[in-house]
């Protein structure tokens, strides 16, 4: 008994630091509450936004399925809130306009540049309907985001 708690004491010596400074996975998935429509969100850099500097989000919308839902076939919009806010009582800080945009294996995906104003917590609301030709419900999508100083 005393050499297995030995023995795992070395190996918790030895892999905590390695658990300190392993690389954190960078997107963040959200499905819809109808669950037709998920988003991988990632914004950039690193999932690390600085307050006023520019920074690039993206949103890799897909359908049940697997299929990519291209901006081309989206009526989106992105709004940033503060965290905390009151739903329908707080306005927006930002509505930044999307652009499409190719990344890893997705192509279209709605994205915008966002320079977030001080350092805080923001929510960031992606939301969408078909357009004409395209046949996915419409959806609603949040993400909250830590913006450095």
């Amino acid at each position: 008994m005393r050499l297995f708690l030995n023995r795992s004491k070395v190996l918790g010596t030895l892999f905590t630091p390695l658990l300190l400074v392993a690389p954190v996975v960078a997107h963040e998935i959200e499905t819809s509450v109808a669950r037709d429509v998920a988003a991988t969100f990632h914004i950039e850099p690193s999932h690390n936004p600085t307050a006023g500097k520019p920074s690039t989000a993206w949103f890799a919308l897909t359908r049940r399925g697997g299929k990519v839902i291209p901006l081309a076939q989206c009526n989106c919009q992105l709004a940033v809130y503060p965290v905390p806010y009151k739903a329908g009582k707080t306005l927006p800080v930002m509505k930044p306009t999307l652009n499409k945009l190719d990344v890893e294996r997705y192509k279209g995906v709605p994205a915008a540049t966002i320079t977030f104003p001080k350092a805080g917590m923001y929510e960031l609301k992606l939301t969408g309907t078909a357009k004409p030709g395209a046949n996915f419900q419409p959806f609603s999508l949040s993400y909250k985001v830590t913006v450095g100083g």
